[in-house]
């Protein structure tokens, strides 16, 4: 720890010390030592010595006690030549400043000094009751102490209006020269007061104290902690009150005491003065203890990771209505101004856990054409890169939270999004388009859902949307590995390896009685959730969508149906799905929603089954395209013979393995064989299966049932020699 900040802290400690030394003296020799002191609206008469020593002090002759406490707190400055980078000493004088101001102040009330006007001075309970509550319940995130005026009125303004639209309360105090903050913000015309989340507390440093005192409050009563329980008092502080400080300017003796002592309590200290010693130490603090940031635009952002404040975005700032209620609507041909994706476009989204430097929170870019410069009607090429930076945040998580962008989407009234990664189909009603609802809104939406609901890993959000067909390619390029690299995580699992599989309710806005069960060897089928997937989502939220389902009992080893799941599927289906079985497409198929990447279809005279997936448009075997067979396999139905499923599905080991499994495979579109080549081969050959993926019939060969069985007869199908199907 840097011997300058000790230093300062030191002095400014017992500059404070011999201030209130003085101070007491003076108002005993004036009032006596059984005069009453206390400060205004409070149970707690002096808060700061009332939680840390443990004093109900009443009456002027208790104070000394106190001081002596401070002296035996404060150390001596370290020496020249050695120097023990020692944290502690730091923060007994930052403590015995604390002690020292609280004592000057109430004296101060007590001679009628409450401050100048304007300010507000001492907390009372009243308004820790109102606003306090909100501090450790999560509706305000967070608040700061802010020392002095700024280098400008413009940054001034700019700093307390990013503070604001996060809901985080600022307190104004001290001065340079005479002016604070408060005198900046009132002649730029900004409005303060509780209200506004704008509050004055005091022109000079000494009224620091009114800040601290009204955070160690929370800890006595929310906290529910003892007068004198020091250590749990400051415990619930850091871990329940995120406060920090911001400085501007060189930090003087004195601000570096209130700051230390204030790091004492868990909370940070950020300063915009580029000759600031940084302490980067945790344990104190969350985080960081004192941090340098010479960026203003950069300085609240700085604030909320050091200090690790988890930013609720209240409201939704887009121009359609934005709820739940709008998940499962459907924007139908007639109705739409504009698609992506599907087979119209080429259409991605990508999710990417980056370092915190890279990116700026809320920042969202758009590159190419917006939905204004297409034709009613039309379609364009759309990709969505969401970046996310978090302390907390995880590589696994990053397919968890790429997955909510179809809820989130969904949620925007006239906004249709289906599918995932690089199979998406999105539509724009043209009603929604005529309120205004453009390609900004959509990182918009994604700031705000992604701190609302995953805050507590997620510190910051960025987004970059692009029509443009070049960068759309680029990004799908980019996302294959990551996509493939998230897939193989899974490898070598078995569903017998474990006792529970994993729910994902997702979907159900567009089907209520659907619920996708999840294992380690049958993916979501929509082909973005894994079973490691679904077990880092119900860590992340316990109440979320993916929960834990103990298998139980087995009932059907072979169909792989298991009374546990059995009765979750039952509960969570409005009680219309009975059974479930994980390796049948004959017996009591899993559901489907309509976010499959494939169906899979019986082709009863080929005595096997076919599949086909979403960006085939084509004729099939069974003369149905893959938009006739969505009709029939989705909205929650089971249906005997049919089954949506995930790609890499067609590959596991257990893919209607009721029914013999991949031998069973006759016909798929050309596209989708190759994209699964590699990884069907290896499935094939642990089958002895030599050949067999160039058995498998595509639409170069046959897209009727008469030249399906030629093609079958004439490689030798194993199909062909399988007990019947029916």
């Amino acid at each position: 720890m840097s011997r300058e900040v000790v230093s300062a802290v030191i002095r400014g400690a017992k500059g404070f010390f011999e201030e209130a030394e003085a101070s007491l003296a003076e108002a005993i020799a004036k009032h006596g030592g059984d005069h009453q002191v206390e400060f205004p609206g409070t149970a707690f008469q002096l808060p700061m010595i009332h939680a840390l020593m443990g004093l109900e002090v009443g009456k002027l002759d208790q104070l000394p006690a106190v001081l002596e406490h401070c002296r035996d707190l404060l150390p001596d400055e370290p020496a020249e030549k050695l120097f023990l980078p020692y944290l502690g000493n730091a923060l007994d004088a930052g403590v015995a400043a604390l002690l020292s101001l609280e004592t000057i102040c109430a004296i101060r009330y007590l001679n009628g000094q409450a401050g100048d006007d304007g300010f507000t001075g001492f907390i009372s309970d009243s308004i820790l009751r109102e606003l306090g509550i909100q501090l450790v319940d999560g509706r305000m995130p967070g608040f700061a102490a802010i020392l002095g005026p700024a280098p400008s009125d413009e940054i001034a303004v700019h700093t307390v209006r990013e503070l604001q639209k996060r809901s985080i309360l600022s307190f104004l105090v001290a001065n340079r020269d005479g002016k604070s903050m408060r005198d900046q913000l009132d002649d730029q015309g900004v409005e303060m007061g509780w209200d506004t989340y704008i509050v004055p507390v005091g022109r000079d440093i000494h009224s620091s104290i009114y800040v601290l005192d009204w955070a160690i409050r929370g800890a006595l009563t929310f906290g529910g902690h003892e007068r004198g329980d020091w250590r749990n008092c400051l415990r619930y502080c850091r871990e329940r009150i995120f406060a920090f400080g911001i400085t501007f300017g060189a930090i003087p003796d004195d601000w570096y005491a209130v700051g230390a002592g204030a790091i004492a309590m868990g909370f940070p200290v950020i300063s915009d003065d580029p000759s600031t010693p940084e302490i980067r130490a945790t344990g104190v603090t969350t985080y960081e203890a004192l941090v340098r940031q010479t960026d203003h635009t950069q300085l609240v952002p700085t604030c909320i990771q050091v200090r690790g404040v988890k930013v609720k975005v209240e409201k939704v700032d887009i121009p359609v209505s934005f709820s739940p209620a709008f998940e499962g609507e459907r924007v139908r041909k007639e109705e739409m101004h504009v698609q992506v994706g599907g087979k119209y476009s080429n259409a991605v989204e990508l999710l990417e856990m980056v370092d915190g430097d890279a990116i700026v929170d809320g920042q969202t870019d758009v590159h190419g054409k917006d939905f204004d410069a297409v034709e009613e009607g039309g379609a364009i090429d759309l990709g969505l890169h969401v970046q996310v930076a978090g302390r907390k945040m995880q590589k696994d998580f990053e397919g968890i939270l790429e997955r909510q962008i179809h809820r989130y989407c969904n949620e925007a009234m006239g906004f249709m999004h289906t599918g995932q990664r690089d199979q998406i189909w999105c539509r724009l009603s043209k009603a929604s388009f005529a309120a205004g609802f453009r390609l900004s809104h959509i990182g918009t939406i994604m700031h705000a859902k992604i701190h609302d609901e995953y805050g507590g890993i997620v510190d910051k959000v960025a987004v970059t949307i692009t029509t443009d067909s070049g960068e759309v390619e680029q990004i799908a390029k980019r996302s294959r590995p990551l996509f493939d690299a998230r897939d193989e995580r899974v490898a070598g699992m078995t569903d017998e390896s474990v006792d529970t599989f994993y729910s994902c309710t997702m979907c159900q806005s567009f089907a209520p009685n659907h619920v996708c069960v999840i294992t380690p060897e049958r993916l979501g089928l929509c082909g973005a959730y894994n079973w490691l997937d679904g077990q880092a989502s119900y860590e992340i939220n316990p109440t979320g969508p993916n929960q834990p389902i103990l298998k139980g009992k087995c009932l059907d080893e072979r169909a792989g149906e298991f009374e546990g799941i059995n009765r979750f599927v039952y509960d969570n289906t409005s009680q219309t799905v009975e059974r479930f079985s994980a390796y049948s497409i004959m017996e009591n198929p899993m559901t489907s929603c309509g976010c499959f990447e494939c169906i899979v279809a019986i082709v009863p005279e080929a005595n096997g089954v076919m599949a086909v997936n979403r960006e085939y448009a084509g004729d099939t075997p069974i003369g149905m395209p893959f938009s006739t067979l969505a009709g029939s396999v989705g909205g929650g139905l089971q249906t005997p013979g049919f089954l949506g499923t995930g790609r890499l599905y067609l590959t596991s080991g257990k893919f209607i393995s009721a029914e013999g499994g991949l031998p069973r495979l006759v016909w798929m579109p050309r596209e989708l064989k190759e994209d699964v080549r590699g990884k069907m081969e290896k499935a094939a050959a642990a089958l002895n299966l030599d050949g067999f993926v160039d058995k498998i019939a595509d639409e170069t060969i046959a897209t009727t049932s008469e030249e399906l069985l030629e093609h079958l007869a004439k490689v030798d199908h194993p199909a062909l020699k399988m007990d019947p199907l029916i």
